[in-house]
């Protein structure tokens, strides 16, 4: 049997979660580095207990969890469940998550008391960052050499067809919901990293525009990029999405069709921060947001993530 893990950020269970979540989160030096090393624990510590009650707000407001986690398991379900019909060998499909349960080297002890030996390592954000596909695969790979287990990663992929056509199916559907057409604008919503790490050389924005590239070439409609998620004092990318929203509409625009670029599942940056803040601070305008569906376990996501899976296993020859 060859194992597979769907290797993605995770999210709080619980609101009594939220905060050693955000612990978790903040004590990562690949996200931000927070003061001298070894003063990290603490300042995260210290952050979490800050942030805490207006995190737990938002999660109240999207049912006191993190879909996250469950979604990410449908996802191996089906992906799993598409492998085996097209694979003699059998695949175990498991999801392993960064700052939260469940936790990346759990779900690896439980392959190996299960008797899997190979595992492909799978980074569900699509377009690459040492802060979070590094992160995530860096834990991945130091767990399973510990345990003996061979591996494979597939670390991103910004323009795999399969996933271009996924979020082409996602913007056809918004824009259904949208009225006059005439009078809107598509704006590409990804998650925001410090400026310094793109300075040093992460791709993220290269892959980001790479996505970018294959499905305009695709739909023929152009979008706006910008960034959301600050936390942290730091320089973080630009342009903010809130920053962004409001000066299109501020240009007369009746309608704002927001694509969150970056995520493949709902979680509180979809359902929270689009839907509802960004939602409500442009009706104050008279401007209409729409977002575009997360492809979560849409089949033709689905078929992409298989695609890619099978893909990776034959590269380890682990596959005829």
């Amino acid at each position: 049997m060859i194992g597979i893990v769907f290797l993605n950020m995770g999210g709080p269970d619980s609101l009594e979660t939220v905060r050693p979540f955000l612990y978790n989160l903040f004590s990562d030096r690949e996200i931000i580095q927070l003061g001298p090393w070894f003063m990290q624990p603490l300042i995260a510590w210290s952050i979490a207990r800050r942030r805490a009650p207006k995190s737990q707000a938002a999660y109240a407001k999207i049912g006191g969890k993190s879909p996250l986690a469950s979604i990410t398991m449908a996802q191996a379900r089906a992906v799993e469940q598409v492998l085996n019909q097209r694979q003699q060998e059998e695949v175990s499909c498991l999801t392993g998550m960064r700052y939260w349960h469940p936790r990346t080297p759990d779900v690896l002890a439980r392959m190996k008391e299960r008797g899997i030996s190979r595992v492909l390592g799978f980074s569900l954000y699509p377009q690459y960052s040492k802060a979070t596909n590094g992160s995530s695969i860096a834990e991945f790979e130091s767990c399973a050499k510990k345990m003996g287990l061979e591996t494979q990663v597939i670390d991103s992929f910004p323009d795999h067809p399969g996933y271009i056509a996924a979020l082409r199916d996602v913007l056809q559907e918004g824009l259904k919901k949208i009225g006059d057409k005439d009078r809107f604008a598509l704006v590409y919503s990804a998650h925001s990293l410090p400026r310094r790490m793109i300075e040093e050389g992460d791709p993220y924005v290269k892959h980001l525009h790479r996505t970018i590239k294959a499905l305009e070439e695709l739909t023929g409609i152009k979008g706006h990029l910008c960034f959301q998620s600050r936390s942290g004092p730091v320089a973080w990318l630009e342009p903010a999405t809130d920053v962004l929203l409001n000066e299109l509409a501020d240009k007369g625009l009746s309608c704002l069709l927001v694509m969150p670029i970056s995520f493949v599942s709902d979680h509180i940056e979809t359902l929270y921060e689009i839907d509802i803040l960004y939602s409500e601070m442009m009706a104050k305008k008279g401007v209409c947001l729409v977002r575009t569906p997360s492809l979560n376990d849409r089949p033709v996501f689905i078929n992409a993530l298989s695609d890619l899976a099978e893909k990776g296993l034959k590269e380890a020859g682990w596959l005829g």
